[in-house]
């Protein structure tokens, strides 16, 4: 089953772009401009740890990938640079990439860096999470063995990406209830116990 497209979500199909995303400084402004919205280079820095020329120069590696644009509209004089993604959300296969070991690559480089960023945050959230106590009796995780297909686990990856996205684009209530990012990830995949 090929995945549904969805709007504002880019099936990356270039090493390029992979390469670009499997660089831990850039995949975090990828993540803070998604959690934050368009950003400065320094504001950027400044959210990700690293010097002002640096993120500098991941953004110019990033737009050159076609991941960010410039938001010239944002800026409040001609100095001042603001930085949007330029897709909502990113996808890829590696089926996509048939004969491109660049490509293939890439995108393994670009798994094992997201695997180990989800890996990192687990742990820091096992760490404080008793420092927190709403959001620790908020929080989840599961696991659960299925068995099933290929197209029938294309299926679910479906149904819970729907659920993902649905809640991502959601109006947020003006209720007075304060709010923070939340971080939710999948996997699926065949294993034995």
């Amino acid at each position: 089953m090929a995945p549904k497209q969805r709007p504002g979500i880019r099936t990356l199909t270039d090493a390029k772009a992979l390469a670009a995303m499997a660089n831990p400084f850039r995949s975090r402004m990828m993540d803070a401009l998604k959690v934050d919205g368009p950003s400065t280079a320094s504001h950027l820095a400044q959210r990700t740890g690293q010097a002002v020329g640096s993120a500098s120069h991941h953004l110019k590696v990033l737009a050159e990938a076609g991941l960010v644009e410039e938001a010239p509209e944002l800026a409040r004089d001609r100095r001042e640079r603001w930085w949007r993604l330029v897709d909502a959300g990113t996808r890829w296969s590696r089926a996509d990439f048939g004969d491109d070991t660049a490509a293939v690559t890439a995108a393994h480089a670009a798994e094992s860096l997201a695997l180990q960023r989800q890996f990192e945050r687990v742990q820091q959230w096992n760490a404080q999470a008793e420092a927190v106590p709403e959001w620790d009796d908020a929080a989840f995780a599961t696991q659960n063995w299925l068995r099933l297909s290929p197209e029938e686990l294309g299926e679910v990856a479906e149904e819970v990406a729907e659920v993902l996205v649905r809640w991502s684009r959601r109006e947020i209530p003006d209720d007075g209830v304060e709010r923070e990012s939340v971080f939710v990830f999948a996997r699926g995949f065949p294993a034995q116990p």
